[in-house]
């Protein structure tokens, strides 16, 4: 006798929450797929598929967490592919959930660190997607700081032995982890941290002591946030651990991970609210918004700029303000938008104007001077083929722009030689493009590299010309 397969349940949990988003078995089906091919995946659902789902079939690979995606996308709310009837699958979309409170906060987070610095080299292979900044966005722009994450001061701090002062111990290795009593040094020493893996990625490229942050991240301030702290202490806390986890996203971002990356700023974003610091989660947004730039996004880029604006308001610092609107004009400026682009850039040059030395500024914005406006308007201008006006701000930055920002240097450098390139300078901007290839050799950086790639694709049309054979003379002789 023939052994009948299991029968399978219906999935009711699907079958609602279809009838909410309102689709039609070939809506979800198309849409599936669409995002399937922003993950580069070649899907081909149909109606059929969904009637099977319907039925209790399983769809196999990432395809459940797709699936998810697609109704958080439609109803507005986070949703997992439990929540649909279907089983889970590999973390496409982990760590771009914006939690509902710090504790969470902290896993997602904590979980990511664990699988970076471990051997999980797919997360470093998933893909950017656009539509992932949604949610995360307008959560942030729509919520308050969290009332209370600060976690109970353990007993030994808090009752001290009868006729004795409490003394605090000296902390042992063995201490570290849940419960340790987090100290105004412990702080002080992610701040301190945080400008050495800066001033390494600045120089170096981001692939250079990456890892090593990661660790760090994972082995030193996931105990801290699991540990014991005041409110206030809590508070301080939650915004270095943001600003460290930032730099793991910016790190992340400069060797091409960039799915890693939008992940890490996604998390870095809820770490900056549970801090209770809107202008830093502003921030967030515009590194965010670069990164949307770079990969062509320029809509995205945009939306994210006008959003950190809209969430810190017009009581920010002039200098920050400037850095919120220099954004702006960089997604316009890829976007080919003239007179958007050359709106914004208005702005910025206006407020930082308006900055006086006597100022509070944040600590993440005082990279913002003079010499990265420079920056950002020479960018801008190139992509608007504006070529002299690029020119000319290129070469103010290059002249204000301190010489331990070399990677800051080299793609201005770079923007340079393309302004003089598209000025009819190739001698010039053949000698610019060497001096960029020359430096990125000595970087772990996928961006320095690209910069270099991009600007030898803009030679190509010149390949017989005496200035491009020197060029590719010189970096032959550096690269082999």
């Amino acid at each position: 006798m023939t052994e009948r397969p299991p029968q399978r349940t219906p999935n009711r949990q699907l079958s609602a929450l279809i009838a909410e988003a309102g689709f039609s078995h070939a809506g979800l089906a198309r849409r599936v797929d669409q995002l399937g091919l922003e993950h580069g995946l070649d899907l081909r659902y149909d109606k059929t598929s969904v009637t099977r789902w319907l039925r209790g079939q399983q769809p196999r690979g990432t395809t459940p967490a797709l699936i998810a995606e697609v109704f958080t996308r439609r109803l507005g709310r986070r949703l997992t592919a439990q929540d649909l009837g279907l089983d889970a699958c590999a973390p496409v979309y982990a760590g771009l959930e914006f939690a509902a409170t710090p504790e969470e906060a902290v896993d997602i987070v904590g979980g990511l660190w664990r699988k970076d610095s471990g051997s999980h080299a797919e997360l470093r292979k998933i893909a950017f997607t656009p539509a992932g900044l949604v949610v995360p966005s307008r959560d942030w722009l729509i919520g308050r700081a969290d009332e209370r994450v600060g976690r109970g001061e353990p007993a030994h701090a808090r009752v001290p032995q009868q006729g004795r002062p409490a003394v605090p111990r000296q902390r042992r290795e063995s201490d570290r982890g849940p419960g340790q009593r987090v100290t105004s040094g412990d702080i002080a020493a992610l701040r301190s941290v945080g400008e050495l893996f800066r001033t390494l990625d600045d120089a170096y490229g981001g692939g250079h002591a990456r890892q090593a942050l990661v660790r760090y991240l994972e082995h030193e301030a996931e105990p801290m946030l699991r540990g014991t702290y005041g409110e206030q202490a809590g508070r301080r806390l939650f915004a270095a651990v943001a600003d460290l986890t930032r730099l793991a996203g910016w790190t992340s971002y400069d060797i091409a991970a960039h799915g890693l990356a939008q992940r890490y700023y996604v998390q870095a974003l809820r770490l900056a609210q549970a801090a209770g610091d809107r202008a830093y989660g502003s921030y967030v947004l515009v590194t965010m918004s670069r990164q949307a730039v770079y990969l062509g996004h320029g809509r995205e880029a945009v939306q994210l700029a006008r959003v950190a604006q809209q969430g810190i308001g017009s009581s920010a610092p002039p200098t920050v303000q400037a850095l919120l609107y220099a954004a702006e004009a960089r997604g316009h400026g890829v976007l080919g938008e003239v007179r958007a682009c050359t709106n914004s850039l208005t702005r910025a040059e206006r407020s930082l104007g308006a900055a006086r030395p006597g100022d509070e500024v944040p600590h993440w914005a005082r990279f913002f001077d003079e010499a990265q406006l420079a920056d950002d308007l020479g960018h801008s201008y190139r992509d608007l083929q504006q070529y002299r006006a690029a020119a000319q701000h290129a070469e103010r930055s290059l002249q204000l722009r301190a010489p331990a920002l070399a990677r800051s240097r080299l793609f201005c450098r770079v923007v340079l030689a393309t302004a003089r390139l598209g000025l009819g300078d190739l001698e010039q901007a053949c000698l610019l493009g060497a001096e960029a290839a020359q430096a990125a050799g000595d970087m772990r950086s996928a961006r320095a590299h690209e910069y270099v790639r991009d600007f030898e694709r803009r030679l190509e049309p010149y390949r017989d010309a005496t200035p491009v054979r020197g060029y590719r003379d010189k970096i032959t002789a550096v690269f082999g």
